[in-house]
């Protein structure tokens, strides 16, 4: 069972799951709540188990998640890899499939809160990390 409370979410929080979710629409709930967070949520399924309802509360089929209460994410959040379909397609790690969607999702939550970088002055950079070394 994987169960969320987005007021409890931090940054380095670790879930488990034995890959059935008990608690579906209480899950969405949470995420749709965190997806107003700096947050990104990476589930990888391991064993044998079926993740259909993990893969679910990934928005990678365009169909970002909605609450019971109608409101649906601002963006998606999560990163579902299920570690038996990566490792017997051979072309990438399961690192690398969990991390690929991360800086989108990082873009997106800057755009939507309206976050624009500063710029960066290349030469004091360059000098500063010089300093530093």
């Amino acid at each position: 069972m994987l169960s969320l409370s987005a007021s409890r979410l931090r940054d380095r929080d670790i879930f488990s799951t034995d890959g059935v979710l008990t608690d579906l629409q209480e899950t969405k709930d949470a995420l749709v709540r965190a997806s107003d967070l700096p947050l990104s949520i990476l589930i990888v399924g391991g064993g044998r188990s079926r993740f259909y309802t993990n893969g679910i509360l990934d928005a990678d089929n365009g169909c970002r998640l909605e609450s019971s209460t109608g409101r649906v994410a601002t963006r998606d959040i999560v990163q579902f890899v299920p570690m038996k379909e990566v490792l017997a397609g051979g072309q990438t790690s399961v690192a690398q499939a969990l991390l690929e969607e991360i800086p989108g999702q990082f873009l997106t939550y800057m755009r939507n809160k309206d976050i624009i970088p500063s710029a960066v002055n290349i030469a004091q950079t360059s000098a500063s990390y010089a300093s530093i070394y």
